[in-house]
């Protein structure tokens, strides 16, 4: 067993989502990262696009910790490697601090992780310190850092923001203390990540993307806790504790997996390439925007994405089609999730009412809604075990494709997702995390289960 591993941690929440919690921690990763420090940042819950921004910032893989999607153990051994390695670890929380069961204070609570509470104070002054006071004092057994105001107007305003602090205490020390007035930040444009519809645009998509971190790092520098040092940090030190790795049987030796990867298909897990590669899986990648050939493998997997973006390129992308098309025929397996489903049926319909031809690989047609269609954790239950994941989409499919199963929601307000099967292809609007049943993943990719 290794020992326990000792380093500086916070856990970045806010009371709600859009207050800048993804920023403040991008700009942090980015400050310490440009120090020479070595950086490992985690995002709560599950999400594609905000880690795209703290790898740019950080320099390393952003993994995702959710109580219920990794458990336990598996959350202890990143944690654990990460303190190994590292001179400080961040994790962006999800939603509001105590929103979502598990919430990202659950975390905080489990792990003795303080939290670093980010609040867009643009429109208050003294409501600032009962907000304050109440995401500090509402669960008591809660490790707390301090907190950031974000957007503020100026300098008065960030006075009166700390004063707001002191004045609502009643404790016998100082609210300044107690509280951990570490700074504001101005309201400033430049300070925004732009936003599409599932989330933050990625980082790889804006050629200025370093450039706006640096610029929100720089501001963060000028604050009480951009000016901490390492002894300063210290406070925060958490000592991670081990957890027994288990090894993985090598169901997928000698499997060569293709898996497409770029623009349209970027809702990737890390992890899920790991935990591929520990069944013993040899991964390539290919770029159907690129209308690049499948290369020579024994499994396909589409991971999901933005096809509705980029519909126009991918309806000409026919090498791509076409050898994907063979590869089915072949009877050789395919996993489509979400993004990478959409494109395989005959078009997809915008919100404006254009139609762009898909694939036709799979029959039935896709529409885009403004709205969310379906958001939330789902299980997929299979012989070899439950694979956990989630679903969040803004479209719906109509299609008489053949079912291989349903996923059940684990929430009460969810609704099941259809996994579609036909032959060896299997598709659905499911993201599964591969590592809570690496058992179950593999079978995607095998034409027999092992």
């Amino acid at each position: 067993m290794q020992p326990i591993a000792h380093c500086p941690a916070v856990l970045i929440a806010a009371p709600a989502s859009g207050q800048g919690k993804t920023t403040v921690t991008a700009a942090l990763a980015r400050l310490h990262a440009r120090q020479g420090k070595r950086v490992r940042v985690f995002k709560c819950g599950p999400d594609f696009l905000d880690p795209h921004w703290h790898e740019l910032a950080s320099g390393q893989p952003v993994h995702n910790l959710d109580l219920w999607l990794n458990g336990e153990d598996d959350i202890r051994a990143r944690l654990h490697e990460a303190a190994l390695h590292s001179d400080l670890i961040l994790v962006e929380g999800v939603m509001g601090l105590f929103d979502g069961e598990p919430s990202a204070a659950d975390l905080a609570v489990r792990w003795g992780i303080p939290v670093l509470a980010v609040i867009d104070a643009s429109a208050m002054a003294g409501t600032f310190g009962a907000l304050v006071h109440g995401l500090r004092h509402y669960r008591p057994e809660l490790p707390w850092a301090g907190v950031l105001a974000n957007r503020v107007a100026s300098e008065g305003h960030a006075q009166m923001l700390q004063a707001s602090i002191r004045t609502g205490h009643t404790g016998g020390e100082s609210a300044d203390l107690d509280a951990g007035w570490l700074g504001a930040l101005r309201r400033q444009a430049g300070f925004t990540l732009p936003q599409r519809h599932l989330g933050l645009i990625a980082a790889a998509e804006l050629p200025d993307a370093l450039a706006r971190l640096d610029a929100i790092a720089d501001a963060l520098a000028d604050t009480p806790l951009g000016r901490l040092d390492a002894q300063g940090w210290q406070r925060w030190a958490v000592a991670f504790e081990p957890s027994p790795v288990r090894p993985l049987p090598l169901l997928l030796q000698g499997r060569t997996i293709a898996i497409a990867r770029d623009a349209a298909f970027a809702f990737i897990y890390p992890a899920n390439l790991d935990t591929l590669r520990a069944l013993g899986a040899e991964l390539r990648f290919f770029s159907p925007l690129a209308n690049e050939a499948l290369p020579p493998c024994d499994a396909v997997w589409l991971p999901g994405g933005y096809p509705e973006l980029h519909a126009d390129t991918l309806s000409r992308s026919q090498r791509t089609r076409d050898h994907l098309e063979a590869h089915v025929h072949a009877g050789k397996p395919v996993w489509a999730e979400c993004g990478g489903m959409m494109v395989l049926f005959d078009g997809i319909t915008q919100t404006d009412g254009r139609r762009m031809p898909g694939w036709r690989i799979l029959r039935g047609e896709v529409r885009m809604h403004p709205r969310l269609a379906a958001l939330g954790p789902q299980q997929w239950t299979t012989p070899l075990g439950g694979l956990r994941g989630h679903t969040f989409h803004h479209s719906t499919v109509e299609t008489d494709e053949p079912l291989a199963g349903w996923t059940e929601p684990v929430s009460a307000w969810g609704r099941p997702e259809a996994v579609y099967r036909r032959a060896s292809l299997q598709a659905s609007y499911f993201h599964a995390w591969f590592a809570s049943c690496p058992e179950a993943a593999a079978t995607l990719f095998l034409t027999e289960k092992p």
